[in-house]
């Protein structure tokens, strides 16, 4: 991905989105994209299938600004958005020092004891929610990654802001599942207001 037709002054941004094949890290990825898109914002993206068919790992790179290659190095991330646990912990060393990761996980208990001194000593920021049990709630339990991106719009990182993201799914959304997509998204914005 790629658009170049006049830019917003924020410097760069590197992201990676990690979860399972089958939870939707493409069209994650893709809100992402649109979102920066539409602010005249560069965005260069990758993504690596894995054994996505299979339930296997699927991990998508996002880097927006004046860069040069579409692959986010390892120490180099801004933000780690996870759709799963054990897929935060896998690609925990794409972040850089002060960066933030937001997981799929239980708000007790994650990270691990070891994961927190390693994040502590690299000034990383931790958010956890039950994104797929919000989106059970709400009536469509494969919606963890509306969910996932309903929180993140909680915390204004970067070009994100909470309207401009509501904005991409209502846009990007089939019609039948626009209204579903829209009250998932704002379910899980509401949890992380609560926290921001």
């Amino acid at each position: 991905m790629r658009g170049s037709e006049g830019r917003e002054n924020m410097g760069t941004m590197n992201i990676v989105l990690c979860g399972l094949g089958g939870q939707g890290i493409l069209f994650m990825t893709k809100m992402l994209a649109q979102t920066a898109l539409r602010k005249n914002i560069q965005v260069m993206g990758a993504e690596t299938h894995g054994m996505a068919q299979r339930g296997g790992s699927v991990v998508s790179h996002l880097r927006l600004g004046e860069v040069e290659g579409s692959l986010v190095r390892a120490g180099t991330a801004d933000i780690l958005l996870a759709l799963e646990e054990n897929e935060a912990y896998r690609n925990l060393p794409y972040l850089g020092k002060g960066g933030r990761m937001y997981v799929n996980g239980p708000t007790e208990g994650f990270p691990s004891p070891q994961v927190a001194l390693y994040l502590e000593k690299n000034g990383i920021a931790c958010r956890c929610v039950e994104a797929g049990k919000v989106a059970m709630e709400q009536g469509s339990p494969m919606s963890s990654n509306l969910a996932l991106v309903g929180f993140f719009s909680a915390f204004g990182e970067g070009p994100f802001a909470f309207d401009d993201l509501r904005d991409t799914v209502e846009r990007i959304s089939p019609e039948k599942f626009r209204d579903t997509n829209l009250r998932i998204f704002d379910a899980c914005h509401q949890i992380g207001a609560g926290r921001s």
